[in-house]
């Protein structure tokens, strides 16, 4: 049978261990938030540079340009707005743009309206299609990727509140194990 003594050293030892993960564990999760918090900020700071870049404005408020269904609803919360956000990006390419480009090629795609462009190269018409629907796509594109990378951006800043939170709970934890050590 274990003396008191030896049950009370056992005990020390596995508080210290536990607290020494404790330092480590919380260390580790203020790297992985720093870092979570830097890919947001640097991810969503280029794509708002970029965007600005651009000086692409949504249409004011009022505009004509608002007045279909299929984008009036989407785009008039940020009428007259430059677009600087990948929220605003997703939103301008899906509900103007791609109304738009649908619009000019009669519901067919770049690919479409190429192919036959390149069965019709004297179709003035069909060659104006093509090079519009090729700047369109590539100017929605691009508008999405930004979207894409703003939402890395945001799912970056939630890890980053998540282990800043999980480092305050280790935190204390860990204050706790040293507080019950010294009472060993």
């Amino acid at each position: 049978m274990a003396s008191a003594k030896s049950v009370r050293i056992g005990r020390k030892m596995v508080d210290q261990i536990l607290t020494g993960f404790g330092i480590i564990a919380t260390v580790t999760l203020l790297a992985i938030g720093g870092l979570a918090w830097w890919a947001y900020s640097f991810t969503t700071t280029q794509v708002h540079d970029e965007l600005a870049a651009q000086q692409i404005f949504f249409p004011p408020k009022g505009s004509p340009a608002l007045a279909s269904d299929q984008i009036g609803p989407y785009l008039n919360p940020y009428a007259g707005q430059q677009l600087v956000t990948g929220e605003q990006a997703h939103v301008y390419a899906n509900h103007f743009i791609a109304v738009h480009l649908s619009e000019i090629g009669g519901g067919q795609t770049y690919a479409q309206v190429s192919t036959k462009a390149m069965a019709n190269p004297n179709d003035a018409k069909l060659q104006g299609q093509v090079a519009t629907l090729f700047r369109g796509e590539t100017l929605r594109g691009l508008l999405l990727n930004a979207y894409a990378f703003w939402t890395v951006g945001m799912i970056a800043q939630i890890a980053a509140f998540v282990a800043f939170a999980a480092a305050a709970v280790m935190a204390v934890l860990t204050m706790l194990g040293f507080w019950h050590m010294a009472r060993l």
